[in-house]
């Protein structure tokens, strides 16, 4: 997926997210307009010019401690980090003193070949994720929690493997041998496909901490860290060979693998089955992935 179009999804698609305490702060605000107490001091809601004793504009903005706080949608940061899912993007903006929004999206390849059981494969990673997240700060700055969903999952593991011609390999702890290339009987070397999927739950809930406020409200830099995990559920896998396997290394009993009418290539399909389930019941653990970031971010005021 190209990239701009995934930073841009996140920051559209983090807009619901707005709406709830968007709605809260409104009420809050239309609750407080009531005639203020006689005891009151003016002063307080009112700027006198000098000695003229003419009462000038109504301060803006509450008062918190002597100074004015920024208002809703204030202020916008964009933050760059690496992760577990890959390199990370981020956009966020405040909602109060206490909440922000944030918008996150992930990106990353990798390639590295391995051998397993006889087996080599040249497998890619590809990362491809965004999400959204409430920053919670409970004491308005520093310590945050944040519940958030991964709405566009796409991280998987995808292998092509190649049995080299009379190369022995494993399958369910059952050797077997990969044959010669053979015009005449059609036979040729195995070779197959396998994907790792690590995004069962669509979309997947995550709930992380940190430190550190992306939004600041004063100065331009910050450098958030967060921990947490996403729950993508179990990773799901799949595997699949062609091409003739033999059950002797001198290549007397070959077989098309898949002809479901001989006995080789039903014995091969079983086995591969019962491979996948065990390699399956390993990576189990994965349904819940980590998240550990740390990265920079720059703020500033848009009004």
């Amino acid at each position: 997926m190209n990239r701009t179009v995934l930073l841009l999804a996140t920051t559209l698609l983090a807009t619901p997210l707005l709406a709830a305490p968007s709605a809260l702060l409104a009420q809050s605000s239309s609750s407080s307009l009531v005639a203020p107490d006689a005891t009151t001091d003016s002063a307080s809601l009112l700027v006198f010019d000098g000695g003229a004793g003419q009462a000038a504009s109504p301060i803006r903005g509450a008062r918190n401690g002597g100074a004015v706080s920024d208002g809703m949608f204030s202020r916008l940061a964009f933050g760059v980090g690496i992760s577990p899912l890959g390199i990370q993007l981020q956009v966020a903006t405040n909602i109060s003193r206490h909440f922000n929004v944030r918008g996150t999206g992930y990106f990353f390849d990798y390639t590295h070949n391995f051998n397993t059981d006889g087996i080599s494969a040249n497998a890619k990673l590809n990362l491809a994720s965004a999400g959204a997240s409430l920053d919670v700060y409970p004491f308005h700055k520093g310590f945050r929690l944040s519940p958030g969903v991964l709405f566009y999952n796409q991280n998987q593991v995808t292998a092509a493997t190649n049995v080299a011609a009379g190369t022995q390999f494993t399958l369910n702890d059952n050797t077997y041998y990969s044959a010669n290339a053979n015009p005449a009987t059609g036979a040729t070397p195995v070779v197959g496909t396998a994907t790792l999927g690590l995004y069962a739950n669509k979309p997947a809930f995550s709930i992380t901490t940190g430190w550190g406020n992306m939004v600041k409200s004063t100065g331009h830099w910050s450098f958030p860290f967060e921990a947490g995990v996403a729950f993508t559920g179990q990773p799901t896998l799949t595997a699949s060979l062609t091409g003739w396997a033999c059950t002797d290394q001198a290549q007397t009993q070959c077989q098309n693998i898949n002809d479901p009418n001989n006995p080789i290539a039903q014995a091969v399909q079983s086995n591969l089955s019962a491979q996948i389930a065990k390699w399956t019941n390993d990576i189990s653990p994965l349904r819940f992935y980590p998240i550990l970031s740390f990265g920079a971010a720059y703020s500033f005021r848009t009004r």
